[in-house]
């Protein structure tokens, strides 16, 4: 059994802030397990269609010394089977780049623009790339893991994959050696507005404990400790 991921993504990096991430849906189960890589000082890759994790590994590793597309060009050079890949990167200076193969399962295509990359396959359509972007673009000043849930709903309200609903991701990283926000779907019937609950449930009860995180610059953290009187 192949692989296949048909699948509807974003990649995006803030600079300015440091931080990136990526969201996505499929009609496969537990998408985010193997598709999902990023570091705020490199930035985000998603490899999908004939998934191969590798290229998001080595992807990611090359964005060290080189652009999003100086990277990905490299690493499809390398592979045996890059008509059947999908990958979108952004980098750490907000350059995007993506690859679309020319045996990926249609509709299947990409956009990139500053700072993001979206891309999609088997899907109902281009409507759903294009209602990302939109979305994406059009409120730069929400908070960065908003916008991504936002552009993935837009997706998945334009057509998102054409063969249904299983599972959706939200992966946010801001630099420190564990991720801000990793939450996932891996089956349920609705997933992209179950990953909208978990998200709101997350802001209010995971965010707090992880912004007191212990940090390389503060390895205590910023808990507040009760003392015994």
């Amino acid at each position: 059994m192949w692989l296949y991921a048909g699948t509807f993504t974003i990649v995006a990096h803030d600079p300015e802030n440091r931080t990136c991430g990526v969201a996505l849906a499929s009609r496969m189960p537990a998408i985010g397990a193997l598709t999902v890589f990023a570091h705020a000082e490199l930035g985000a890759v998603a490899t999908q269609a004939l998934i191969n994790p590798l290229l998001g590994v080595d992807v990611l590793e090359r964005l060290r010394s080189q652009s999003a597309a100086e990277a990905l060009k490299e690493v499809l050079a390398q592979d045996p089977e890059p008509d059947s890949r999908q990958v979108a990167v952004v980098d750490g200076r907000g350059r995007s780049a993506a690859h679309t193969g020319s045996m990926t399962h249609p509709w299947c295509g990409h956009r990139v623009g500053e700072g993001y990359a979206v891309a999609g396959n088997i899907l109902t359509g281009a409507d759903t790339l294009d209602a990302m972007v939109r979305s994406w673009e059009a409120e730069p000043e929400r908070p960065f893991d908003e916008r991504l849930l936002s552009a993935l709903e837009a997706g998945q309200a334009a057509g998102g994959d054409r063969r249904g609903k299983q599972s959706a991701a939200l992966y946010v990283h801001t630099g420190h050696p564990y991720p801000y926000l990793d939450l996932r779907v891996d089956e349920h019937p609705d997933p992209v507005a179950e990953l909208r609950r978990v998200h709101g449930v997350a802001r209010r009860e995971l965010l707090p404990f992880v912004e007191a995180l212990p940090t390389r610059d503060n390895p205590r953290g910023a808990f507040e400790r009760l003392h015994p009187e």
